[in-house]
């Protein structure tokens, strides 16, 4: 089941533009940081969402690098055949 739940997750970040992704990225580390402030002020019951939410950012910083790699290579492929 998590499997599975994970994958769905997936399928929807890649779906996303470069944009998306970004603004995907400001939300999870605003909720990281809301998350970490209730649990210092003992206001947090799901003490796990804490590191679901660390997942989520290296899930999107992943496919941010992912795409930037792609780009760069695709870059250097074409100025290589324009030689």
């Amino acid at each position: 089941m998590p499997e599975e739940k994970r994958k769905q997750t997936l399928e929807r970040l890649r779906g996303l533009s470069d944009a998306e992704l970004a603004t995907e990225l400001k939300n999870l580390r605003a909720r990281l940081y809301n998350l970490r402030r209730d649990h210092v002020s003992r206001q947090l019951e799901n003490t796990a969402a804490i590191p679901h939410t660390k997942r989520e950012i290296a899930r999107v910083l992943t496919l941010i690098s992912e795409r930037s790699k792609a780009a760069a290579a695709a870059k250097a492929a074409a100025e290589k055949r324009e030689e």
